[in-house]
């Protein structure tokens, strides 16, 4: 039977780890702070506010949550992320993704600035990544993917990874991570276009899959004891559930997971993880702030 890395467990381990720190922030005076925006209606933004919103209260964290109406103008959004950058009471600023067509989103990333920016995607944050300056952000997602890599015992030194999904969300930032100093795999770089795609798969001791298609890695791509990081969160029709649908990742667990040493389910993995690493990201951006004050 494979190992099944659950990522409740760990996110659960991180969480309480952080309301340590938080809790020594705040018997000094200073509380992390967290500005989350949100513009239009669209109802999965909504939860993954929601949830981001609800995370910060459980650990200490002072949370504000700016809803605006979907005709907000690319201005409008820009002037209230200046706004939030001269506050001194709040550390990280995330825009919640994606905003409406009329808004450019990466003028909106370029305007938050890079020492409150915990999703780590702007350019500053993205040079520090590559440069492995251990002070800028790093994208949550993948930064939760070497957590539970590292918190399961998997080794990463000499290991041949193939990351599939090339996004600046997930995919290169998980592959800079994997070939750091620190982390030392031997990294391949895939997406839905690589030819032989399931041949290379075949190849990786460590195979993590984020190309946003539905069970898309299936057993033929995975060899014997691999382990495998499913990122894809994608939502299947099914009548036969309450909503109407199911969720499974960008990996057939049923026949993927025997050939696995360890493997993450969907739902339970990756999820919890990215909120944990935002929480993480906006308490080393209060800490920082202490440091530059």
């Amino acid at each position: 039977m494979p190992k099944q890395i659950n990522g409740k467990e760990i996110a659960e381990s991180v969480r309480e780890s952080l309301k340590k720190e938080i809790d020594l922030l705040s018997a000094r005076g200073y509380q992390p702070g967290l500005a989350v925006v949100l513009v239009g209606e669209d109802p999965a933004s909504q939860v993954y506010v929601a949830s981001k919103v609800r995370a910060c209260a459980e650990l200490g964290l002072r949370s504000q949550k700016w809803v605006l109406p979907a005709e907000t103008t690319q201005g409008e959004l820009i002037s209230l992320i200046h706004q939030l950058n001269a506050d001194p009471a709040v550390h990280g600023i995330l825009v919640q993704s994606p905003p409406p067509p009329h808004i450019n989103e990466r003028a909106v990333v370029l305007a938050i600035a890079p020492r409150k920016d915990v999703d780590g995607f702007h350019p500053e944050n993205v040079a520090k990544l590559v440069l492995e300056d251990p002070s800028g952000f790093v994208p949550c997602t993948p930064l939760g993917c070497m957590e539970l890599l590292r918190t399961a015992g998997i080794e990463t030194a000499g290991a041949h990874a193939v990351v599939v999904g090339r996004s600046m969300i997930v995919g290169k930032p998980m592959a800079h991570l994997l070939m750091s100093k620190r982390a030392n795999a031997t990294v391949t770089i895939a997406h839905s276009r690589t030819r032989n795609l399931a041949a290379l798969c075949r190849t990786a001791d460590i195979i993590v899959a984020a190309v946003g298609r539905p069970e898309m890695i299936t057993a033929d791509f995975v060899k014997k004891g691999a382990v495998v990081i499913d990122v894809g969160i994608n939502r299947i029709a099914d009548s036969s559930r309450p909503r109407g649908y199911r969720i499974v990742g960008d990996v057939d667990y049923a026949s993927v997971a025997p050939n696995c040493r360890a493997i993450t389910p969907v739902p339970g993995g990756v999820g919890p993880m990215t909120i944990a690493m935002l929480m993480a990201n906006t308490v080393k951006a209060c800490r920082q702030s202490l440091q530059e004050s």
